[in-house]
């Protein structure tokens, strides 16, 4: 293995989310009058943080999401969870073999730890991802784009940002990887290969990564 670290993201690339997640947020945010696609939803917001959420309704309509907002969206989100969600193809066939090589792994998502957990228990992973092997955009400043988030997991296991490798599937997170000074592996399950273009390498198939990252 050519990593000390693999870093994954959460949504979209262990467990089945973006589409409900996605979904609910332009349902929510047409529902208190501003009008956003399913498309639009994962074009802006996808891999980002609940924050950028805020900013760019304010940027773009100069009124502020109710204060609620993040509370109740969060309960649509993980009561669709228990009814639908699932880890995404291939991610637990990718776990075992990173622990079965004995190499270092861990989340960091831009969802909130509460997110994280919800999501695992229901899709069977939580197994494989102690409290040490989590890491949330709660945890740091600014979230992805920013590298705060990628920096401070790999800081936080002790391995050098240039022995990690990233898995993501938004353009967000690989600026973050980038930023980061890590590889990024770009996943294209759900999103365009150009949008993904900065990438050390894409993949389309979640069970390939594991001979992807050997080398």
């Amino acid at each position: 293995m050519r990593y000390d670290l693999v870093i994954f993201d959460n949504d979209g690339v262990l467990v089945d989310s973006e589409p409900i997640s996605n979904r609910l947020l332009a349902g929510y945010l047409t529902e208190l009058g501003h009008p956003t696609s399913y498309e639009d939803s994962l074009r802006d917001y996808m891999g980002g943080a609940m924050h950028r959420v805020h900013d760019l309704v304010l940027e773009r309509t100069g009124r502020r999401l109710p204060e609620d907002f993040d509370d109740v969206f969060h309960g649509r989100v993980f009561a669709a969870f228990e009814r639908e969600l699932e880890p995404v193809p291939g991610a637990v066939g990718v776990l075992e073999k990173l622990a079965a090589d004995g190499v270092a792994y861990c989340v960091a998502s831009s969802g909130s730890h509460e997110r994280i957990r919800v999501g695992h228990r229901k899709a069977g992973l939580d197994r494989w991802f102690d409290d040490g092997r989590i890491f949330s955009s709660q945890d740091v400043g600014r979230g992805k784009p920013a590298p705060d988030l990628f920096l401070h997991a790999a800081e936080r296991t002790g391995v050098a940002p240039e022995r990690c490798a990233v898995v993501e599937d938004s353009p967000l997170g690989v600026q973050a990887a980038v930023a980061a000074g890590m590889d990024v592996y770009g996943f294209t399950a759900m999103t365009p290969a150009t949008r993904l273009a900065g990438a050390t390498r894409l993949f389309a198939d979640m069970g390939e990564l594991a001979d992807l990252l050997r080398g």
